[in-house]
């Protein structure tokens, strides 16, 4: 497909602006896809706001954005299981396919991964992309290019939950109501999960929790997270903890709420990268931790899962932003976090 597509920006800290570049042609094991939606992930407000995460640092312009869905518009020659018209959700990283962990079918660690909206790596704020065709997963008809752009973020909470163990019988907790703390929620009561408590300092978060069916929320801002889960669990703790806020106080309350032998599963970053926590409680009660990095394998069953009714994704879009808009989008989420859950571009 000949001729010019509209991108958005990154030109600077708090700074991005609208320009046309060449709409990609496909390789032979890629397909085109025009956009619908992007999702807006903590990580693009990150960059934006900062200029880095970690050891990732923005030194040239950067187009944000990773959790795209869209129509097929081109196939390249050597692609043969999807067709001009399917709709398709996007993983967002490229691995060499080689190494250690790439053998081992570990593919989210691979030291050699090509990611969406990681520097120096360009993302989808954008109305093309051409990627990978075998990273590119067509949708059933009742799940929409918007739901595709969410099953990023939701392969997130299922990649957490199956870390953690998650199954039938269990309480659990997960600390944070933000996006990933959703996701990871509705993954929970997925897999079977008996009780699943959320907790935030931000009502109207924890509102969105008990509508996508959480069994019920603690504002930690005025009650005490630990009696409050002493109370809910006879005293003997949750089996299961998803910290996704990343923060030290959230950690800490993780550690001091989980049952003795249970796991501990660390998904939000914290913005110093490191903490201090009471390890000696950890030791005594033997609790197992487990990280999270991205998701290996997770988007055939979290699609199938959105498809089945078991996770509504459309339910934590609280904004919806034009591609145009998209400097106003990113404003407004940094700037309007205690109101907007997730927020979204809408490409076309």
């Amino acid at each position: 497909m000949e001729g010019k597509m509209k991108v958005a920006v990154m030109t600077g800290i708090g700074q991005m602006k609208m320009e046309e570049r060449d709409i990609p042609k496909p390789k032979a094991d890629e397909v085109l896809v025009q956009l619908d939606y992007v999702g807006i992930c903590g990580s693009d407000m990150h960059y934006y706001e900062s200029g880095a995460i970690g050891d990732f640092v923005v030194k040239s312009p950067l187009v944000l954005g990773h959790e795209p869905g869209g129509v097929v518009v081109e196939v390249g020659e050597n692609v043969h299981h999807l067709k001009v018209g399917d709709r398709v959700a996007l993983e967002p990283g490229k691995t060499c396919g080689h190494c250690e962990f790439c053998r081992e079918g570990k593919y989210n660690l691979c030291p050699d991964v090509v990611f969406f909206a990681t520097p120096p790596v360009d993302g989808v704020f954008q109305e093309y992309v051409a990627h990978e065709a075998d990273l590119c997963f067509k949708l059933p008809d009742n799940v929409s290019t918007l739901e595709g752009a969410l099953i990023e973020p939701l392969a997130v909470g299922f990649h957490a939950a199956m870390q953690g163990g998650a199954r039938l019988g269990q309480k659990a907790v997960v600390m944070g109501s933000g996006c990933i703390g959703l996701v990871s929620m509705m993954a929970l009561k997925a897999m079977g999960v008996s009780k699943v408590y959320v907790v935030d300092i931000m009502q109207k978060r924890l509102d969105k929790a008990m509508e996508l069916g959480a069994d019920g929320v603690i504002n930690s801002a005025n009650e005490d997270v630990e009696e409050k889960i002493k109370e809910l669990t006879g005293g003997m703790g949750t089996d299961l903890v998803i910290e996704t806020a990343g923060t030290e106080i959230t950690t800490r309350q993780a550690i001091k709420i989980a049952k003795k032998g249970s796991t501990i599963v660390l998904v939000g970053y914290s913005k110093t990268g490191e903490m201090t926590l009471p390890m000696s409680l950890a030791l005594d009660k033997e609790l197992t931790f487990k990280t999270v990095f991205r998701y290996r394998h997770i988007y055939p069953m979290a699609i199938e899962a959105v498809a089945a009714g078991k996770v509504n994704l459309k339910g934590i879009v609280t904004d919806i932003f034009s591609l145009d808009e998209a400097p106003k989008a990113m404003e407004y989420s940094i700037h309007n976090k205690a109101d907007i859950v997730k927020a979204v571009i809408k490409i076309r």
